[in-house]
């Protein structure tokens, strides 16, 4: 019997297995595998930082072998891998459709090759749609709405570039610290994933929330459910081909959770009282033109970012 351990930072599911649906999505990957394999291979799993105490560290966690597997914002480890991001680049992905392009178009496949190459494989594609919740009344819809020194957290290197350029300030956290972080006062606002801001219970802390509903958002993360190159490996060829096929058999639960969490999350903070609006085309494009210096500088300064960019740019610029 092979036992892995797969680590992150999302709140168990509830004794329903209801949840947060990358928590849920990590239940299904074990509980499938298990039954697949005849017990052959059990998932452990490690949900709420309890293994890996510091989310930021599992992709090296990961690689050192103190766990195996992991839901993980690829942009956490953009420290060791640049190039990662490209994966929450500012601007470059609005909306849900444009991120689902991603997977089968040749940056897809680009962003696959160069997680290989840092030693781990991508079973489910997961991406998540970003919100802005801020503790002012007036909400931060386009570049123009942020408050003079307004401290902000919003996870990845290039973002932060952008927003650091609009105004912002910066405290860097993973966004299972943004609520104390509002709590204590270090934070004026936050940009994180909309299930995250349901799942931290961040309508505690804001005041208003600029949902990505509406189709547009500058922060969109991929965030897939990954296991280290050596741990696959040392898999027989029989449990190899399960473990990536119930990967991709919670490929579409992946991408309608992700798309239904938006929703769920908006009405839970309406319901909580707190300001909702979204984002209009016009504001986005505004993100857009502030976004792409730093697609520039990226392209410049990280290797084949360039290629990366234009790929990138490629789906984003499809259909327009």
């Amino acid at each position: 019997t092979v036992t892995l351990r797969l680590s992150h930072q999302w709140p168990a599911v509830n004794d329903k297995g209801e949840g947060d649906f990358r928590s849920v999505l990590a239940q299904r990957f074990a509980d499938k595998v298990e039954k697949r394999t005849d017990g052959e291979v059990k998932i452990k799993l490690y949900p709420g930082n309890s293994l890996i105490e510091d989310p930021i560290e599992q992709y090296s966690a990961i690689r050192k072998g103190t766990a195996d597997m992991s839901v993980y914002p690829l942009d956490y480890a953009a420290g060791d891998v640049p190039a990662f991001s490209i994966t929450l680049m500012p601007a470059m992905v609005r909306n849900h459709e444009q991120a689902r392009k991603w997977q089968d178009a040749e940056i897809g496949k680009r962003v696959e090759r160069l997680t290989e190459e840092n030693g781990i494989k991508v079973l489910t594609w997961i991406w998540n749609a970003g919100a802005v919740g801020a503790r002012s009344a007036k909400p931060i819809v386009s570049p123009d709405d942020v408050p003079k020194g307004n401290v902000t957290r919003a996870a990845g290197p290039r973002i932060e570039q952008m927003l650091k350029s609009v105004g912002f300030g910066l405290s860097s956290m993973p966004s299972s610290e943004i609520y104390n972080g509002m709590q204590t006062g270090v934070l004026d606002s936050a940009i994180t994933s909309t299930s995250s801001f349901g799942s931290y219970r961040l309508y505690e802390q804001v005041k208003t929330f600029t949902s990505p509903t509406g189709g547009n958002t500058f922060w969109f993360m991929f965030e897939p459910l990954i296991i280290g190159e050596k741990q696959f490996e040392k898999l027989t060829k029989e449990q190899r081909k399960i473990v990536e096929d119930v990967g991709a058999s919670l490929q579409n639960f992946a991408y309608e959770e992700s798309e239904k969490d938006d929703a769920r999350v908006e009405k839970e903070f309406k319901e909580a009282g707190v300001k909702v609006v979204q984002m209009d085309d016009a504001s986005y494009e505004k993100w857009r033109e502030k976004s792409e210096p730093v697609w520039a500088d990226f392209a410049k300064k990280v290797d084949d970012g360039d290629e990366l960019i234009e790929l990138a740019k490629k789906v984003a610029d499809e259909g327009q």
